[in-house]
């Protein structure tokens, strides 16, 4: 029997560049710590699974330049793993808080299994080089890599081609730096796409984006096989169109499988259940509750907080083991119904996710994908492909190109421009086009010149990434992110007038390459066009 689907699941890491060395114990560095015991390390234990079985298939994982720069930095790693012995110390206390409380002391002693474990997983197996434990797996095919573009801007809120072919060109040398190869795919931040792009992105020789669904339905031409092949715009990068049905399948939470009552409950967490003098040990040194990682609870139902049941671990991960088996088996089915409007070709189901997904909100992710390789292994009805695959095997395609959009409310950029942070963009695209002056002027200079353009350019792109917007959009830490955005553009005006002449303040540039250290070799020519 002809092969009837490939599925393409596409995982998208990224976290803003958070590090301060001034602080020993700061609140938004947790969410790198939290991703990285919740996502990054289960999902490689469980391609490690794979790997020792012998299961076939391949997905697809994007790793922002940001997200490396922290996997990669030794203060980062130190730190993580101190934060991982302090939530070894509370889980062990809790084993013995909770004797008594059958329910409660078995997961407890769940996690403290859980923390030892990846403890040792990442100082002894690892040696500490998550970023060398993703490579083996793309060297051996479980994993097509690709990265993403710089640090994560609205790329068509850019003001110029320069500023464009900036952030396109840090991705690509970032990605190159820390694996030997120039990736063949791009994550576009936020799927942010307008015509033009598509010129950028072929300029630097990216073969491939993935795109919302509306994206491709609302094309210049009507796309003749939808979402099930890509769209390849006239400078020949292929368009691959996210499938809502499957997609929603898996994040939503109302709707998909991350809403069953026997998974794990996000928003409740221990430090909160506790008297703040029994959790004090393990949060912020000023008593400032977090979260921690222990959850105690499961989904359960539409009740209150209060009232959720207990987490039973065991339940969930065979929940998760059912879920992914039935993912690809609808996924099968999927196709059948396609069938006939597709001739020839077998249905390519694009299912692009943020990786954080998959361990951080929805706890049994990284086993549900397990159990999407181990179905899809048996199955001679789909193949758990990538993008980059599909491309390889088929080399017609429908040149249109794709309509201007973005994923999330409405797939119209309404998330990242609205009241609350329009006024943000004036201010970037100032710097911008004050960056890309300087480097047509100054970027031949001598090396002070061009050590402070790089400082510059650094600066620049941590100011233009999607999440202080977002961050802002939605009400979470927005002091944090004004906060940032305001030194950023602070450090590079500053940084710009010493370039042009004003004289040099060697303490204020050594402090700003000590903490926005990213991007070790990067050049200031990005910013002028060829």
């Amino acid at each position: 029997m002809a092969l009837r689907a490939q599925l393409s699941i596409v995982l998208h890491a990224h976290l803003p560049f958070i590090r301060h060395p001034e602080e020993e114990y700061h609140l938004e560095e947790m969410w790198f710590y939290e991703a990285m015991h919740e996502t990054y390390l289960p999902l490689l234990q469980a391609l490690d699974r794979l790997e020792a079985d012998d299961i076939g298939g391949s997905m697809t994982l994007s790793l922002s330049p940001p997200l490396l720069a922290m996997m990669g930095d030794y203060l980062l790693r130190e730190r993580f793993i101190a934060h991982l012995d302090r939530l070894i110390g509370f889980s062990e206390d809790d084993v013995e808080r909770t004797r008594g409380d059958e329910t409660l002391h078995e997961v407890a002693r769940y996690y403290a299994r859980r923390f030892r474990d990846l403890r040792d997983y990442f100082v002894d197996e690892l040696e500490g080089d998550i970023i060398a434990a993703f490579a083996r797996h793309g060297r051996s095919g479980r994993l097509e890599l690709m990265t993403c573009v710089g640090t994560h801007p609205i790329l068509p809120f850019l003001a110029t081609d320069a500023g464009k072919q900036a952030q396109v060109r840090v991705g690509i040398d970032h990605f190159r730096a820390h694996f030997g190869f120039a990736p063949k795919g791009i994550w576009l931040a936020e799927c942010a796409f307008s015509p033009g792009v598509d010129e950028v992105l072929a300029a630097e020789g990216i073969a491939f984006c993935c795109l919302e669904e509306t994206a491709i339905t609302c094309a210049d031409s009507p796309p003749v096989y939808g979402t099930y092949a890509p769209l390849v715009s006239e400078a020949g990068v292929a368009f691959f169109g996210r499938d809502q049905f499957a997609s929603s399948q898996v994040w939503s939470a109302s709707e998909g499988y991350p809403g069953d009552p026997v998974y794990r409950e996000f928003y409740r967490d221990r430090a909160y259940d506790l008297p703040l003098d029994e959790v004090a040990p393990y949060i912020h040194p000023d008593g400032i509750r977090h979260d921690t990682g222990l959850k105690y609870h499961r989904v359960t139902g539409d009740v209150a907080l209060d009232d959720k049941a207990p987490y039973r671990p065991e339940a969930a991960q065979q929940k998760a083991r059912d879920h992914g088996r039935h993912f690809v088996d609808s996924r099968i089915n999927q196709a059948d119904v396609v069938a006939n409007s597709l001739g020839e070709r077998p249905a390519h189901i694009t299912c692009p996710y943020d990786a954080e997904l998959f361990g951080h909100w929805w706890f049994e992710g990284p086993l549900f994908l397990e159990s999407v390789f181990r179905r899809a292994d048996k199955s001679d009805d789909l193949e758990l492909s990538t993008p980059v695959s599909y491309l390889r095997e088929v080399d017609v395609h429908q040149q249109t190109t794709p309509a201007t959009s973005t994923w999330g409310e409405e797939s119209y950029f309404a998330v990242w421009l609205d009241e609350s942070n329009a006024w943000v963009y004036r201010h970037l695209r100032n710097a911008e086009e004050k960056m890309v002056a300087l480097a047509d002027e100054l970027g031949d200079g001598d090396d002070t010149t061009r050590r402070l353009l790089r400082q510059a350019g650094r600066e620049l792109l941590l100011a233009q990434a999607s999440d202080w917007p977002f961050i802002i959009k939605t009400g979470t830490t927005v002091e944090y992110a004004e906060k940032r955005l305001g030194d950023h553009l602070a450090n590079f005006e500053r940084l710009a007038q010493m370039a042009e002449g004003g004289g040099i303040d060697e303490a204020f540039l050594r402090k700003l390459e000590g903490r926005n250290n990213l991007f070790a070799e990067l050049d200031p020519g990005h910013w002028r066009l060829d």
